[in-house]
């Protein structure tokens, strides 16, 4: 299990200052799940939110139910940069609430306007998977418009390599999510989470 990311945003002396940003993030009582499609933001979320009390909400759904149309229907009619622009305003809008989870879609870390409001409104929490267990994850799913394409596995390496980096600069926890049980990934985060309050507390 891995520690802090970019281990120097957060560090010790830092946790005590009065106004430090992982306080600040820790006191809005927001999550925020961000990793690769398949990485399984969904489903630990939906569990970390059942263990701790919150309420679960996961971006692509909330667009969806916005818009009245499934996300391949957004990128077919409006392309991936209006996409975009759904996902930022859906994001804006749902960092204003407290107490949640929120599971982000993969490629929500793209605009940097987006890292910023993750940063700044909740623990932010990368499910990081190796290109081969997202393949598998994600092989048979038809909705995913930006792996439909010829060499669908190629791509995934490619958009794991252009985003992996911007993951782990956003991300205050990064939780590897290959080869665990989805129980044993809530348990695990829900230590991550009491140890950095712990921090704070002192």
């Amino acid at each position: 299990m891995q520690g802090l990311s970019g281990a120097a945003r957060f560090s010790i002396t830092m946790c005590g200052m009065e106004d430090s940003p992982l306080k600040r993030n820790l006191q809005s009582g927001n999550l925020i799940l961000i990793g690769m499609m398949g990485s399984g933001k969904t489903t630990v979320g939906r569990a970390l939110a059942r263990q701790l009390d919150k309420e679960f909400i996961d971006s692509d759904e909330e667009i969806q139910r916005r818009t009245g149309v499934t996300i391949p229907h957004i990128f077919d009619v409006e392309g991936e940069a209006g996409f975009r622009q759904r996902e930022s305003a859906a994001i804006a809008d749902l960092v204003t609430r407290s107490d949640i989870v929120l599971a982000t879609g993969g490629g929500a870390v793209l605009a940097a306007q987006n890292r910023e409001m993750l940063r700044q409104n909740g623990l932010v929490i990368y499910l990081k998977a190796s290109v081969h267990d997202l393949w598998q994850r994600t092989r048979n799913d038809r909705n995913r418009p930006l792996l439909q394409t010829g060499d669908p596995r190629a791509k995934l390496a490619e958009l794991f390599e252009q985003r992996d980096p911007l993951y782990m600069e956003t991300a205050d926890i990064v939780m590897p999510s290959s080869k665990q049980s989805v129980h044993a990934l809530v348990q695990k985060l829900a230590g991550e989470i009491a140890a950095r309050r712990e921090l704070i507390a002192v």
